[in-house]
């Protein structure tokens, strides 16, 4: 699992590398250019030339040794240096001198230069820290790249699109988009959220010889990177000698007249997540409707009518004896006593509650329900039900999911998924999880229900949090990724995944 910087914690990584661990910054930024004159060469093809475009900052000088490595390699070099040149920092200023004996061409007017379609942009204009929109001179130099691009040039990104902020990943106008981005040393935040991922285009970190014990650990504050090798890890392949009853079982507490479907998808989520068995709480109007999606899935008729309510207590607590895990909330009938059942349930059942669709929207009307729960609990809301959640407005929450989601796990001593691109997972402890699996084509109904049948699944096999959490989520969009290989993101649908389940599974071994 890879470690997530900010742009802060990056240089103080940098500066501890050369201070207690004696890597000198100019062998930071030879070793730095060294990679990115490589990926610069896997986008080239034979007649490229490559264009190298340098800011006065270190940045600029990882740009001036990779002209160098591609110049040394009999490569056609345009050089472009943006900024005073009195300006460049003491590394920068080397790094220029040291181009001089190799005959490279000064410095181009960016006026002057044009690249093609086979032609390699190398971006490094701005690195990280940038906190404000390109102005005068840098506006322009990013202009001509993104035009560049449009025109068929590949661009590769030296640490950042220049123009993304490091931390949020949010672009400023302009920024640049890369096809290939090279980071170095660690992961930063703004290339690993959305927007900035898809600018980012491929993410390559490598290795330019700063320690891992150069960062400091932050207790409360961690963002790490899922990568498949964690997600698959985390699930032990099963063993001749075990039984369905070794896999645990899951109640689900979902569906209604109009939204049996809710139900179905999040039970089917349930089996294809490796559940040993699964039973479905409902009205009983609706029982047969979701078991006929699944023979598998057992029903526990609800007798009552209307919205689920404190008379439907002691049914609940009935079913839920002897359960491994409980899921609440895809399609339940939601009215006035919905919370006070979820408090009361809550504090009466030990085991791992899984929260999602209409028992968080329920929740968010009386929060403290949450602090009366006897068992781990997993909120997994979308956009739109964390606003409801928080009070945070939904397009002011998207610009700030990692710090909204953390505080919300620790305020309320939950783990949290926030769904949507690079789906967040915040523990309780502060530690927070990207995922980077998924895509469009998961826009539409019932994704989440499913989400939520793999989570109970993984739950009720033992996992724990917050690890069962981005271990679903990791194994869930994956599913999606591999349905959409093989057909398409249009016309995706929420069983689509949970069958892609399968696909997950064989790929992993397990």
């Amino acid at each position: 699992m890879r470690r997530v910087l900010t742009a802060a914690r990056m240089r103080a990584a940098d500066q501890a590398a050369e201070s207690r661990f004696g890597m000198p910054s100019p062998l930071l930024m030879e070793n730095a250019g060294r990679w990115l004159a490589d990926a610069a060469r896997e986008l080239g093809t034979t007649g490229s030339r490559y264009v190298v475009v340098c800011g006065p900052g270190n940045n600029g000088g990882d740009g001036l040794v990779a002209a160098r490595f591609l110049h040394i390699s009999g490569l056609r070099v345009t050089l472009v240096l943006v900024g005073d040149r009195a300006k460049l920092t003491p590394e920068s200023q080397r790094n220029l001198h040291a181009l001089e004996p190799y005959g490279l061409h000064l410095p181009q007017p960016l006026g002057e230069v044009e690249a093609r379609a086979g032609d390699v942009v190398v971006d490094a204009l701005f690195g990280t820290g940038l906190t404000r929109a390109p102005a005068g001179e840098f506006a322009e130099a990013i202009q001509h790249m993104l035009c560049w691009r449009a025109a068929g040039a590949k661009v590769v990104a030296a640490d950042l699109p220049s123009g993304l902020h490091t931390d949020t990943g949010e672009p400023f106008t302009p920024c640049v988009e890369a096809d290939l981005t090279v980071t170095f040393g660690f992961h930063k935040q703004g290339q690993v959220l959305e927007p900035g991922a898809t600018l980012c285009g491929e993410l390559r970190c490598v290795d330019i010889g700063i320690p891992p014990e150069a960062v400091t650990p932050q207790e409360g504050r961690e963002l790490y990177f899922v990568e498949e090798s964690d997600a698959r890890g985390a699930i032990a392949p099963r063993r001749s000698d075990t039984h369905k009853g070794s896999y645990g079982h899951v109640l689900v507490v979902a569906g209604s007249h109009g939204k049996s479907g809710a139900a179905a998808m999040s039970a089917l989520g349930a089996l294809r997540g490796g559940a040993g068995l699964v039973t479905v709480a409902t009205r009983s109007e609706v029982v047969e409707s979701v078991l006929g999606h699944a023979p598998e899935v057992m029903g526990w008729p609800l007798e009552r009518q209307g919205p689920l309510g404190l008379a439907d207590l002691e049914p609940l607590l009935e079913a839920a004896e002897k359960k491994d895990v409980l899921v609440i909330g895809p399609g339940i009938p939601r009215g006035d006593e919905t919370v006070k059942l979820l408090g009361e349930l809550l504090s009466r059942v030990e085991v791992p509650t899984v929260l999602d669709a209409d028992a968080l929207n329920a929740v968010a009307t009386d929060l403290e329900v949450l602090r009366r729960a006897k068992g781990p609990l997993v909120l997994t809301p979308h956009p739109g039900e964390m606003s409801r959640l928080t009070g945070v407005p939904t397009k002011d929450l998207q610009k700030a999911r990692v710090e909204v989601a953390r505080d919300f796990a620790c305020t309320h001593e939950v783990t949290l998924v926030l769904k949507g691109a690079r789906t967040l997972i915040a523990h309780h402890d502060g530690t927070v999880f990207i995922n980077p699996t998924g895509n469009p084509g998961m826009a539409t109904g019932g994704m989440g229900d499913v989400l939520s049948g793999v989570l109970g699944a993984l739950l009720g096999q033992g996992l724990k949090l917050p690890e069962a959490a981005w271990t679903a989520v990791y194994a869930h969009g994956l599913a999606a990724d591999l349905m959409v290989a093989r057909r398409g993101r249009l016309g995706l649908i929420a069983t689509d995944v949970a069958k892609g389940m399968c696909n997950v599974w064989t790929r992993w071994n397990r």
